[in-house]
């Protein structure tokens, strides 16, 4: 009889795994993989990236499924970027960008490295258990095939737990009916997200629509007048959070108490490693 998952074990071993997943995505590897078919904005690349297993999608679609993008930025790209590159070619891209960008961080060692093999095999474990019902960007990811290689398989695996998370979050979102913006900006307060300067860059917002967004989140009274989170704005975040956890419990309860722990140790030892070898930007989180 397998012991019951500890509280917020699967959310320690998402946030052990997600850095896995993302690397590429600040990774110099996946700008030269989509120059080199013609998609050289670093946006446009980020975009037709993670949008890819999706097929041939739109701009409205990809602005529903990523949620906190603004809606102008992406149709700038999309759905353009798919008369560069078509969705199979930027797939076969991305992989071969994942490949270089782990085995540096990583060392040519994480191809054939033990601990990999396992982590790999307990996430796609953990994966069975993800469900395709009302996740879009998990179900469209679902539906490649697992790489040979482990240290690409493992980051498959973490990508399918990613996105069945992801998707499960904006449904939360959307019940604590804060919009795209104002989803950043709470996250933002509490010190957990992207800062404000990065999230602006990066996602298109210009600072009116920011402050107004701080405005309206002000008048609901969850930020105060400097802009930090209230009691009830930081009641809210931890409710989310919950929420999240409770729609993304499956996968982690099919692998079980033990395979989580064990996973968890694993992702994190990986997720270090490539922190100290520079896998992402500094100042890109926080307040400041």
């Amino acid at each position: 009889m397998t012991s019951p998952l500890p509280e917020r074990a699967g959310r320690r071993c998402h946030n052990r795994l997600n850095p896995l997943h993302s690397t590429h995505y600040f990774s110099p590897d996946l700008g030269r993989e989509l120059a080199a078919l013609g998609v050289g904005d670093p946006t446009a690349a980020y975009l037709a990236a993670r949008a890819a297993a999706m097929g041939a999608v739109d701009a409205g679609v990809v602005t529903a499924t990523f949620y906190n993008f603004r809606p102008g930025l992406v149709a700038r790209h999309v759905p353009a970027v798919w008369e560069t590159a078509s969705p199979a070619v930027v797939l076969a891209a991305r992989l071969r960008a994942v490949d270089a960008t782990l085995r540096r961080l990583l060392g040519e060692e994480v191809r054939t490295a033990e601990e990999v093999a396992e982590a790999a095999e307990l996430a796609l474990v953990a994966a069975q258990a993800c469900t395709p019902v009302a996740r879009p960007l998990y179900a469209a990811h679902a539906r490649l095939p697992v790489p040979e290689e482990p240290h690409l398989a493992l980051w498959h695996a973490a990508t399918l737990l990613r996105e069945h998370r992801g998707d499960g979050h904006l449904a939360v979102l959307l019940a604590a009916e804060l919009d795209p913006l104002e989803a950043l900006v709470s996250h933002t307060a509490t010190g957990k997200g992207m800062a404000p300067q990065w999230a602006l860059g990066t996602r298109g917002w210009k600072r009116a629509e920011w402050d107004a967004a701080v405005e309206r989140l002000r008048g609901r009274g969850l930020l105060d007048g400097d802009g930090e989170l209230t009691p009830a704005g930081a009641a809210l975040r931890r409710e989310i959070e919950a929420e999240t956890d409770r729609l993304d419990r499956a996968p982690y309860a099919h692998l079980g108490a033990a395979g989580v722990e064990r996973l968890t140790e694993l992702a994190g030892g990986l997720a270090g490693r490539a922190l100290a070898a520079g896998a992402f930007p500094a100042g890109m989180t926080g307040k400041g």
